[in-house]
């Protein structure tokens, strides 16, 4: 996956000039990549892992170079998803329902969404998570997009609401960075995208263009028949003010789905 405005590459730091022990290859710019977990992996000499890839060589010569190419793009397309490292290590295992019914309940339903995900492509259908902000909605959402990068070799990518309407606002002040239409087919090229913190804005009648904005971003995923995952704390009957009506049809259709978090939030005392 390629780096775009919401997705970035992994950042790169010089180490140092390295010699290679392999007699013929030379020097080469040693260098530090960031990595998914936190951490940082130096770089290894570009022509012993072409020519283990490329070129004859015993079986787990290959084999070690091959994960490691495969390792590599693996952490690439997470960085991709702008998962923050706060939500890096959420996973489905480690949400806590402390045998509460509502959410295990929530648990269950992402859980499907993820494993069931082929199916939910092909279909084009979405899933609202719906509820009161700090109880785990973002958790759950960045433990389905980590699945079906990791399992299903899908693209994915976590946005803000905010940060939508942010980033076009500054494709109108300036002609050097990617422009509205760039921007859009950004967001609809992944295979999934989540779009969190819906609702979060005061709505201006009139004068608020994020309803018309999100609306644009659901519906050109809806016409190319690719799910998208919407995170708010604002009640069903409530969202239509700030995405727009006929975006609320576009994810209830074809059997949307909705998981409800109705328990309270674990920033004050619950637990998720």
């Amino acid at each position: 996956m390629t780096s775009s405005k919401f997705s970035p590459a992994p950042a790169e730091r010089s180490a140092c000039v390295s010699e290679c022990a392999t007699p013929g290859h030379g020097q080469y710019e040693a260098k530090h990549v960031e990595q998914f977990d936190g951490g940082w992996k130096l770089t290894e000499c570009p022509r012993c892992r072409w020519e283990a890839l490329n070129l004859q060589c015993e079986a787990g010569v290959r084999a070690a170079a091959q994960a490691d190419k495969d390792a590599d793009e693996l952490n690439r397309d997470l960085l991709a998803t702008s998962i923050t490292p706060r939500f890096r290590g959420c996973t489905f295992d480690n949400f806590i329902t402390d045998a509460d019914a509502a959410k295990a309940r929530a648990l269950s339903i992402c859980r499907r969404y993820a494993e069931e995900f082929a199916e939910h492509y092909s279909a084009g259908r979405a899933l609202m998570l719906l509820g009161e902000v700090g109880n785990g909605k973002t958790h759950l959402a960045c433990a389905i997009l980590q699945y079906v990068v990791r399992e299903l070799g899908a693209t994915g990518l976590i946005v803000t609401a905010e940060a939508i309407m942010q980033a076009v606002t500054d494709s109108f002040r300036s002609n050097a960075g990617p422009s509205k239409s760039d921007l859009l087919a950004d967001l609809a090229a992944v295979d999934l995208l989540v779009i969190d913190e819906v609702g979060m804005h005061t709505p201006r009648p009139g004068k608020d263009f994020m309803p018309s904005l999100l609306h644009e971003v659901i519906d050109r995923r809806y016409q190319l028949v690719k799910p998208t995952i919407l995170i708010s704390n604002q009640e069903r009957e409530n969202l239509p003010d700030y995405i727009g009506p006929r975006a609320m049809d576009r994810l209830r259709e074809n059997s949307g789905l909705l998981a409800p978090f109705t328990w309270a939030s674990a920033r004050r005392g619950g637990a998720a």
